[in-house]
């Protein structure tokens, strides 16, 4: 079972790209992910009374899980949001995001000691074309300087995020973790819906099956399986995975929304499923 562990990820979490935009046209960023967060943070402590587990834990672990919270729902998720609702073109911001994996193995070297072999980064580069030649790009676009900077800051709050998770990595049950991760989330949105946006959510049909999508398979199923992953596994090697995310995407979107795969798409995620197992691979 813990061996497709990476693909339930893959499948999960590319399908959230197909639910942003509806949760982003009917309410504003921030609001929309103070409102995922604060349910999920709810989930998951309901599900760690449920499994008997400790709720109360020392300063230090309370502490690292909540800021780990608050880069990746926060930061990392809220500048992605952030930056499509000011007319961000996706496959740019996708694009951005997907460097993720090459800085991480830039970083894991010298902050985690991690040995990241040339296989590896052979692994990595093909990844990163193949995303390229996936989500292309969208030349002549406007590209808005407050979503660019926005999905800049997501992509360094992702990578601190998964480099900080496995440093100070905590021995508390996933479901407390990830409850003190969601209350890390849930605050830094209601801050910057307390000081910087006036808040609206449209409570839709749409809005809610988007919502429920992404609390219960993103964040519930998705994120745990995540942090099982970046503990158990090296961090370089863990996301290396994410380059299958924006070609699992793009067939989610020919599939449901029909959206156009063209042979370019094909290559890319050949190419890029060849850099994941090269980067991956013992």
């Amino acid at each position: 079972m813990v061996k497709i562990f990476p693909f339930i990820f893959i499948l999960l979490w590319s399908s959230a790209f197909i639910t942003t935009k509806p949760i982003i046209d009917n309410s504003d960023p921030f609001s929309a992910l103070a409102f995922r967060f604060a349910l999920v943070a709810f989930g998951f402590f309901i599900f760690s009374l449920y499994s008997k587990q400790k709720i109360f834990v020392n300063r230090k672990n309370l502490i690292e899980s909540f800021f780990s919270g608050v880069l990746f729902h926060g930061v990392y998720l809220g500048g992605v949001f952030f930056s499509i609702s000011k007319g961000m073109p996706t496959g740019i911001a996708a694009l951005i995001v997907t460097l993720q994996p090459i800085l991480t193995n830039a970083l894991s070297g010298p902050i985690l000691n991690e040995k990241v072999t040339i296989k590896q980064w052979i692994g990595v580069l093909l990844g990163f074309i193949g995303a390229t030649l996936v989500l292309g790009l969208d030349i002549g676009s406007e590209i808005p300087i407050a979503g660019l900077v926005a999905t800049v800051i997501a992509l360094i709050a992702i990578t601190s995020s998964t480099i900080w998770q496995k440093k100070l990595s905590n021995n508390l049950p996933l479901s407390v973790s990830n409850m003190y991760q969601a209350i890390g989330g849930a605050t830094f949105h209601f801050l910057v819906i307390i000081f910087f946006v006036e808040p609206y959510i449209v409570f839709s049909q749409t809005f809610i099956i988007a919502m429920g999508h992404q609390v219960f398979l993103v964040s519930f199923g998705a994120f745990t399986i995540l942090m099982y992953l970046i503990k158990n596994n090296s961090a370089s090697k863990t996301v290396s995975i994410f380059f299958l995310i924006p070609a699992t995407s793009a067939f989610m979107a020919w599939l449901f929304l029909n959206e156009s795969l063209t042979n370019l798409d094909l290559l890319g995620f050949l190419i890029t499923t060849i850099g994941v197992y090269i980067a991956t691979r013992d």
